[in-house]
């Protein structure tokens, strides 16, 4: 009997979700000018944590849902990925596998909306960490991750529950608005830009021909 797989795992999510959010700066404490900012020395290590807890999240997500449906997941690798293994046959039981194969990305979109939403003194490195995580998380899954062989998507399609067009539609959906509160609150200044070693700032793409 073979079991099938939740998404690509924590190892190959980091691997897309770091260059992306090292993108990501933080907001100025001593700002001189507009295109002046100040970088803590601690906030880079407080970022990565953020990130890698809203990862972890995920996959404790995964988890949940499979102990909840009594269901003994476990852990492997798919190509040297690191990944969780549902623990549940997806011929039989369908729906079980919807429901643990969409859970990382319902937590991740979960937690990113409960740290924009709750009353707090926001804006610090680890809670930027988080949200980048989480955005980062899904722009992975609803791009190079779409289709891949253990990929939450794939499976979400699989399953039925979803098509692949309406799990991006939702999840993508979701992560964009999220994007869009960033953007327009101003603690979190400079969350889409990266410092400069002049002193000033790089928004944006960049992109070199050769």
């Amino acid at each position: 009997m073979r079991f099938v797989r939740t998404g690509r795992g924590a190892g190959a999510v980091l691997g897309i979700v770091f260059p992306l959010v090292a993108a990501a700066a933080p907001a100025p404490l001593a700002a001189q000018s507009r295109d002046s900012v100040e970088v803590p020395a601690n906030y880079w290590p407080h970022f990565v944590y953020g990130g890698t807890t809203s990862i972890l999240l995920h996959e404790a997500g995964h988890l949940a849902v499979a102990f909840a449906i009594g269901s003994s997941p476990s852990f492997g690798f798919d190509k040297l990925r690191p990944t969780i293994y549902s623990g549940i046959n997806s011929h039989f039981e369908p729906h079980k596998q919807f429901l643990f194969s969409v859970a990382g990305l319902t937590v991740q979109s979960v937690v990113d909306e409960l740290i924009l939403d709750i009353p707090h003194h926001r804006g610090g490195a680890f809670e930027r960490g988080m949200l980048a995580g989480g955005i980062g998380t899904t722009l992975f899954y609803l791009t190079v991750g779409r289709r891949g062989s253990v990929s939450d998507i794939e499976y979400i399609a699989r399953m039925h529950g979803m098509t692949r067009t309406q799990a991006t539609a939702l999840f993508g959906g979701v992560a964009a608005l999220h994007t869009v509160r960033i953007a327009r609150d101003k603690h979190y200044a400079n969350f889409f830009a990266r410092p400069r070693s002049d002193g000033g700032v790089d928004a944006g793409l960049s992109l070199e021909l050769r």
